[in-house]
């Protein structure tokens, strides 16, 4: 591997151009703060590349793998931890393909973007990573950490004045709230209530087609 591919992807992180990741899936990979609409930000209607100027006939394998990239960059993840969270959901009871959901869903680093604490999912990785909450009245530092139902996720004391954290709670009282999770802003406490069901996850995924694609 290059030493630019290994600096941008350290510690698991993509550390490139968050836009570009955007524009090549057509799709708004929450990469971004704020509540301005992604094209405001990045030009959606050009893809990289200019070999992607030209039209072409997909096949159905095309369609199965920028389905899996898109829905492995919105989590910020590398192939690797990708595969192996379908590879568990594979081995559990029930649909592997919301199984696959619901532990992507579960990451804590993913549920602390979820409930507001942070305005990205690499900003909640880095607000854990420096030990800036609690959960269940326990420090946890790992962004890959699997919250259960009833867990309770609280900032820490030596963070909760952070300005960062109060603006993200801010631009996500503004937006929907997810049914699954309940969350004190004045304490900045969150608790996991349940696991979401299919119909309160982003209708834009299509979770067969990762299915399809990893069953071949």
């Amino acid at each position: 591997m290059s030493t630019a591919k290994k600096e941008k992807t350290i510690m698991a992180r993509y550390l490139g151009p968050k836009c570009k990741l955007a524009r090549r899936e057509a799709f708004d990979l929450e990469h971004k703060s704020g509540i301005r609409p992604l094209d405001s930000k990045c030009n959606m209607n050009t893809p990289p590349g200019q070999q992607q100027l030209q039209r072409a006939r997909h096949s159905d394998y095309y369609f199965q793998l920028r389905e899996k990239q898109k829905v492995k960059r919105m989590y910020c993840l590398l192939e690797r931890q990708f595969h192996n969270y379908y590879k568990k959901a594979s081995r559990r009871k029930g649909a592997t393909g919301l199984n696959l959901l619901h532990l992507l869903e579960s990451r804590l680093d993913n549920v602390v973007y979820r409930m507001g604490f942070a305005s990205t999912r690499n900003e909640a990785r880095q607000l854990i990573s420096h030990k800036g909450l609690v959960v269940n009245g326990r420090p946890i530092n790992i962004p890959s950490y699997e919250v259960k139902p009833g867990d309770t996720i609280q900032i820490a004391a030596k963070a909760a004045t952070q300005e960062r954290i109060n603006l993200a709670l801010e631009i996500v009282q503004q937006q929907p709230q997810p049914a699954w999770l309940v969350v004190n802003p004045d304490t900045k406490e969150g608790t996991f209530v349940s696991l979401p069901k299919r119909e309160e996850l982003a209708q834009t995924i299509n979770e067969n087609l990762i299915v399809e694609l990893y069953s071949k």
